[in-house]
């Protein structure tokens, strides 16, 4: 075969760097949250995450979407769901690094702050398996409801072993939690569930309902909504029974999904299906929200993770691609992009690891507005700003081999998983009205950083003037939501960042002096230096 050309000028692959200590934002929102001990702890998967084997399993486990096989060879109905390989090595991973329930019986004071950054580190590599391990942290807290079964189940929910496969989970090295609330009629209006559940006379429960939404199929136990005569309630039910039969679920399809292909989601038919009572009867959703405070907590991780990792591609090609004679990232207008695009990330990285800090200290109240705020506004944002990283590698990102078209379909997903940006502005709202304890506790949070810069406190000025105006609040829902979080964003980059961030930050997103896409920093921002900042270190 003749060679016709010698290929020059292409970007070498993206290896052998550490998402979680070579990140400057995420190793001293560590730090700060935690210590430098709990960071070192972590070495090992920032080493995996940034490997070429990690990005190999995210890409095959993409590539390779899980199987339904709703019957064995015989006509047995088995409803089971095989994945690829790459898949497990992923949730292996993941599990075995204290991603998934280990938080809640570690004794370690900064637990859930460890388990945020490696959680944001890892998930760059491959977002989808994020969904199981986020759902198994989650039931945690939701099963502590009924202490009889959490005395059961969370020694599994909270190991770190992972064993694919079903089988009593009593006899497992780990167990995998799932959700079943969304049903065809209602989607996020989960009173008008139909699923219904009727004692069965032994202390257990008999379901018959549909599920329009289950992800992750294949885990050993869910936590799902029915209705009995007092209201909807929750209810655990497992995929195996304790005596080792299998329990009726029903998978009647997996979804097509526009991204989160490497994850499974299903449609799934409970008829008399086994299940315990968590909580008191008609309050299911007080008890199964608090496994939804949860989600939505990795909701704001797991959408700062898929900004990180597309302004890694973008600053990784800005780096070694060259064009009218000269390097991308030292062009004056692709560094104003690429600094805007590591303010956004910064801000969102701080806002994450810092809820994450509330749910290891006990700030609830905090959490409950602040948690709402953050993923509206992080989620919100991902789309656009992966998008415009997409977009700095030209028709290359447009490929699939580069990697940034799955960053894509996937950056949509947690803006619309656990409630999209109406039920989540609107519950804005209801934290706020409720109780006086959430608004005092961020208005706690923002005041720290009062003074220390003019467009921040016009904005904190704002804020409180759109929350002391009675009038269209529901209409006004979207944008007292985003500013919460922009201000609380403000405190945390003020405090903490270098000041070309925080300055550009202020400049932008809380001054009046922000373009209506990315790359529009004013003239005299330090681009280079944050740049640089944002570039990742190697392993």
């Amino acid at each position: 075969m003749s060679v016709t050309h010698e290929v020059t000028n292409q970007v070498p692959p993206l290896t052998g760097h550490d998402p979680i200590a070579g990140d400057a934002a995420l190793a001293e929102a560590c730090v700060r949250h935690a210590d430098a001990d709990t960071l070192a702890s972590l070495a090992g998967l920032g080493a995996v995450a940034g490997s070429e084997q990690a990005r190999e399993w995210g890409r095959l486990a993409d590539e390779n979407r899980p199987v339904l096989r709703t019957h064995d060879r015989y006509g047995h109905r088995i409803d089971e769901v095989e994945f690829h390989p790459a898949w497990h090595e992923l949730m292996r991973t993941a599990f075995e690094h204290g991603l998934a329930g280990a938080p809640w019986t570690d004794p370690a004071s900064h637990a859930h702050v460890r388990r945020a950054v490696g959680y944001l580190g890892w998930t760059q590599v491959e977002m989808g398996h994020g969904c199981p391990v986020t759902m198994t942290y989650a039931a945690v807290p939701a099963l502590r409801a009924a202490p009889d079964l959490a005395a059961v189940y969370e020694p599994g929910l909270t190991a770190r072993g992972y064993e694919f496969g079903l089988r009593a989970p009593t006899g497992k090295a780990g167990l995998v939690a799932g959700m079943g609330m969304t049903e065809k009629q209602g989607g996020s209006d989960v009173r008008a569930n139909t699923t219904r559940a009727v004692p069965n006379g032994d202390g257990t429960y008999g379901l018959t309902g549909h599920k329009w939404f289950t992800s992750a199929p294949m885990s050993d136990l869910f936590l799902v909504l029915a209705q009995l005569p007092e209201g909807v309630s929750c209810f655990l039910v497992p995929r195996v029974l304790p005596d080792g039969t299998r329990n009726v679920l029903r998978l009647q399809r997996l979804k097509d999904k526009l991204g989160d292909r490497a994850n499974a989601s299903s449609e799934v038919e409970f008829d008399g299906t086994t299940a315990w009572l968590v909580g008191e009867p008609g309050r299911g959703v007080p008890t199964i929200i608090e496994m939804v405070n949860s989600t939505r907590l990795d909701c704001v991780i797991g959408s700062a993770a898929t900004v990180r990792a597309a302004l890694t591609q973008a600053l990784h090609h800005a780096r070694h691609r060259r064009a009218f004679g000269a390097l991308l990232c030292d062009q004056p207008l692709m560094q104003n992009v690429l600094a805007d695009l590591a303010v956004e990330s910064e801000a969102a990285t701080a806002l994450a690891v810092r809820l994450a800090a509330a749910v290891d200290g006990g700030e609830s109240a905090f959490l409950r507005l602040a948690g709402a705020a953050a993923k509206f506004w992080v989620c919100k944002r991902t789309p656009g700003v992966v998008a415009e990283a997409l977009e700095v590698l030209g028709g290359n990102g447009y490929v699939e081999e580069s990697g940034m078209p799955r960053l894509y379909r996937q950056a949509p997903l947690n803006s619309i998983w656990e409630g999209s940006g109406n039920v989540i502005a609107l519950d804005v709202l209801r934290a706020l009205g409720r109780s006086t304890e959430s608004l005092a506790a961020v208005s706690a949070e923002l005041e720290l950083a009062r003074g220390a810069d003019a467009r921040y406190d016009d904005a904190v000025t704002r804020l409180q003037a759109e929350l002391g105006d009675p009038a269209g609040l529901e209409l006004r829902a979207r944008r007292i939501a985003g500013l919460l979080a922009l201000c609380l964003q403000g405190s945390l980059l003020l405090r903490h960042a270098p000041a070309a961030v925080a300055d550009a930050f202020c400049a932008t997103r809380l001054g009046g002096d922000w373009g209506a896409v990315l790359g529009t920093l004013p003239a005299g921002t330090p681009v280079g230096r944050i740049v640089e900042r944002a570039v990742v270190a190697p392993a």
